[in-house]
Formats: structure tokens, C-alpha cells, sequence
């Protein structure tokens, strides 16, 4: 997804889509789109699930592998690299929660668009090591954090398994706007009032793979589990109503557009 936003931010202005427009007739571009459905938590702590579309998209030019995305991770740009660490924004964004969402009327959250920045290094040729935070510029108002790992192997561009740990890390806004129970929430639903205070999320794992079937068209897919703890695991809603296991899973066709070799 970064590729997407790069190019996005390249159009946006003249001089950087001329650069933009040089690079691309020095060496061969290829684009690979990959689309298709996923399932995930409706909302944070939910047992319900929905729908909604696995998207990717990333360049790589002449001779080079594309760049490897965990297929959970948020948009961002690696904008610069100091001693072998890359930094740079990263957008996130979750889906609001009415209360019709959920088995329990609490209240509600409203679509959240969350602003923040990233940084990750390969520790060798295989692990990636990545930490990332966020805030809430609408809906839940809150922070989150993630740190994350990943062991790679691959054959070029003809496949990709990825696998390794999460750890989310999320402030009291986050965790009172998803897992606590105001007192006029727990008049309506006869749930204990709570009131969390923020710190460890969840801890999961995550497992991708991408395959080519010939030189324009592949397949993605990807499984991630987390486990709600601390706080979030204790809420009388997600006890109740709600579940500790939050599960996610896509599936894509991804085509390559570009000269390939």
C-alpha cells in the first residue's frame, strides 16, 4: 500500500511527477495490483465479523524484486533511511461502531482516521523488525502502537511466505472508546461499568504468501490472529458479547502490468 500512496504523493506535484516521469523512461516500470475480499472483526472486540476489500499495489523497476509488505500493515512511505532503519508517515484507518454493530447497545464510535509515523530495519537478509504509531484524528481520539516481526523467504517475485509475531499497544481514549462501559451503557445493557486504562492491546501473529502463476497473474492470501489482553481482554463486554479472539483473513488476485521478464 505505500507504493500506492508514493505515487499518489508524486502526482500531487509537478516537479516530483516530472522525476517521477524521468525514472520512468530510464528503466522498465511494473505495477502489481492485487484485489480481493477479506474478513475481519467488525469493530475492536467484537465477535461479529465483515466483509471489505484486500488491496495492494506496488512498483519495482528494471530487474528489481518488489519490496516486501507484510499484508497486514498500514499505508506509509518510507521517506528516509538513517543507519539502516527507514522512517516515515503511515496512515490507519477503522470502521465506525453504531450500536446495531454489536449484540449490546453501548455507545457509539465514529469513523476513525488515524495519522502517525513508522520505523523498520532488516536485521538480516530475512527478519524485518517494525514499530509504528498512531493518533486518532476523528473517532476514538486515542493512540496505537504496534511492534512487529517478520521472517521472509522467497524466490524473487515468483514467491513470497511471511510470518512473525504482533504486539499492539493502545492509550485509555482507545480502550474506554472500544472496551469500556460508561454508566449510561451499562443502565441500558445491566453490564458492570468499566473503565479501562490503556497500555498492552493484544499479542497475535500474522502468516502472508504470494505466489506468481505465470508472468502476469498471482494470488495472495493472508491469516492473522490476535488475542485481546490486559484491559481490553478484563472489559465485561468483550467477556459477554464480545469476543478475545479476533481473527482476519484475504484472499487476492494480484496482475502485474509493465514490462516483465
Amino acid at each position: 500500500m505505500r507504493s500506492l500512496l508514493l505515487a499518489a504523493l508524486a502526482l500531487a506535484t509537478p516537479a516530483a511527477a516530472q522525476s517521477l516521469q524521468r525514472d520512468t523512461t530510464r528503466e522498465p516500470v511494473r505495477t502489481r495490483v492485487y484485489v480481493g475480499p477479506q474478513i475481519m472483526p467488525r469493530t475492536p472486540g467484537a465477535s461479529e465479523v465483515r466483509f471489505g476489500p484486500f488491496l495492494d499495489i506496488s512498483r519495482a523497476r528494471g530487474d528489481e524484486v518488489f519490496e516486501f509488505e507484510a499484508p497486514d500493515e498500514s499505508f506509509a512511505i518510507p521517506l528516509t533511511r538513517i543507519g539502516g532503519v527507514e522512517l516515515g508517515p503511515s496512515l490507519g484507518f477503522r470502521n465506525r461502531r453504531r450500536a446495531s454493530d454489536i449484540d449490546v447497545p453501548l455507545h457509539g464510535v465514529g469513523f476513525s482516521f488515524e495519522v502517525g509515523g513508522f520505523a523498520q530495519a532488516y536485521l538480516t537478509d530475512r527478519f524485518r523488525v517494525r514499530a509504528e504509531a498512531r493518533k486518532a484524528v476523528t473517532g476514538h481520539k486515542g493512540w496505537v502502537g504496534e511492534v512487529s516481526a517478520d521472517y521472509i523467504l522467497r524466490d524473487g517475485d515468483d514467491w513470497l511466505l511471511s510470518i512473525g509475531p504482533r504486539v499492539t499497544l493502545t492509550d485509555a481514549r482507545y480502550q474506554r472508546a472500544w472496551y469500556g462501559i460508561t454508566p449510561r451503557d451499562s443502565a441500558a445493557t445491566g453490564l458492570a461499568a468499566y473503565r479501562p486504562g490503556g497500555g498492552l492491546d493484544s499479542v497475535g501473529a500474522t502468516i502472508g504468501y504470494l505466489r506468481q502463476l505465470d508472468r502476469r497473474w498471482g494470488i495472495a492470501a493472508y491469516a492473522r490472529y490476535d488475542r485481546l489482553v490486559g484491559d481490553p481482554g478484563d472489559s465485561p463486554y468483550v467477556r459477554t458479547a464480545g469476543s478475545r479472539g479476533q481473527p482476519s483473513l484475504g484472499v487476492a488476485l494480484s496482475y502485474t502490468f509493465g514490462t516483465v521478464g
